[in-house]
């Protein structure tokens, strides 16, 4: 069986500017894991709207506040986390951005994608702040 590997941690200052590096972080580890360009794009839109909610909505752009992202290869997985320090959020209370009264919405769209682009989503909130677990199936075939 094979034992669980880290890939790459990042951390963020909690600015917009930040958000420049998930792009780089992601091409390592494309290459590492030889994803393919499917693959990449999932990660890419979901890790990056995780990454925006962390800094706006989680840490509302404190730069003392940090965004950290961990991402590890399982047996047939990759699971990307992302945690910030903020207070957190329900996420039973987020609306469906396809209702007729959300389309018009400016935001609200982040977690729906990230719910539509990776296989699996988890949101858990602690007292140390919110953290979002997106997991690609690496076997699965588009």
């Amino acid at each position: 069986m094979k034992t669980r590997q880290t890939i790459f941690r990042l951390t963020l200052s909690s600015t917009t500017k930040a958000i420049s590096r998930v792009e780089p972080y992601l091409d390592k580890i494309r290459q590492s894991l030889k994803l393919d360009e499917i693959q990449v794009n999932k990660l890419m839109v979901s890790v990056t709207e995780a990454v925006n909610n962390a800094i706006l909505h989680g840490n509302k752009e404190n730069p003392q506040k940090k965004v950290t992202l961990f991402a590890e290869e399982l047996p047939g997985w990759l699971l990307v986390i992302i945690s910030d320090q903020g207070h957190g959020f329900d996420p039973a209370r987020i609306t469906n951005p396809l209702q007729e009264e959300n389309l018009l919405r400016e935001s609200g769209r982040g977690i729906f994608l990230m719910r539509t682009l990776m296989d699996k989503v988890e949101i858990d909130r602690t007292r140390e702040g919110t953290s979002v677990r997106l997991w690609l199936d690496l076997n699965k075939q588009v």
